[in-house]
């Protein structure tokens, strides 16, 4: 599977939210949608660009599975988080460091909308900010390869967790081994536009210890 990797770490006026993840996913489809709108309307209805959307793709299409995903751990005193782009998306890089770039720099975040200026910005673990200047690498696309099989696996969840189980979400420790395998092997699967399949293989083994909990913050 093909991904992209962009990282940016900054501090800001502000403590960042405990969960910074509605606040970046906002900020960022903001951004996002200036950087890519080409309809005078500036609206999504029944635009006749929506297909060829980046934004409409990522924010707007219905009954689809993003093909991006935003990774941050909770409760830092800065912000660090990374953005994801899986499979076709990874095209769309300069478009998606264009947006970045724009909501720090311009739109700004939260309600005071801070703008940031003094920021790192890495692609796939590498600086690409310099100077004030974004100087993207010639080769921004890495291959994930499954690893060799292993017979014990640690599993540390640094953002939350939202899975469903019997077309519920799960909210104690009900969640079983099988559980977390399909769920991965069905991302994959839309990630790769597949749709629905099976898991392949015998789901065997056991978990050992888990400290899973429902957090309202």
């Amino acid at each position: 599977m093909n991904y992209t990797k962009t990282t940016l770490i900054f501090k800001s006026k502000t403590k960042p939210p405990y969960l910074i993840g509605s606040q970046i996913r906002g900020a960022f489809g903001y951004a996002l949608k200036k950087v890519t709108c080409i309809n005078p309307s500036f609206q999504c209805e029944g635009c006749f660009a929506a297909n060829n959307c980046l934004y409409h793709e990522f924010y707007e299409a219905k009954n689809s599975f993003h093909k991006y995903r935003f990774d941050f751990e909770v409760g830092k005193e800065f912000y660090d988080f990374s953005l994801y782009l899986f499979d076709t998306a990874v095209e769309k890089l300069p478009y998606v460091i264009s947006a970045l770039h724009m909501m720090l720099t311009k739109n700004g975040l939260g309600k005071e909308r801070i703008v940031v200026k003094e920021f790192d910005l890495y692609v796939n673990d590498k600086s690409a900010f310099q100077n004030g200047q974004i100087t993207l690498p010639k080769k921004f696309i890495e291959t994930f390869e499954a690893p060799v099989k292993k017979q014990n696996i640690t599993l540390n969840l640094k953002t939350p967790l939202r899975i469903k189980k019997n077309n519920q979400f799960v909210r104690d420790e009900s969640l079983e081994l099988k559980d977390i395998v399909n769920s991965i092997y069905q991302r994959q699967m839309q990630l790769l536009n597949k749709g629905y399949k099976k898991f392949p293989y015998p789901i065997k083994g056991t978990i050992v210890q888990k400290k899973l909990w429902y957090n309202l913050v």
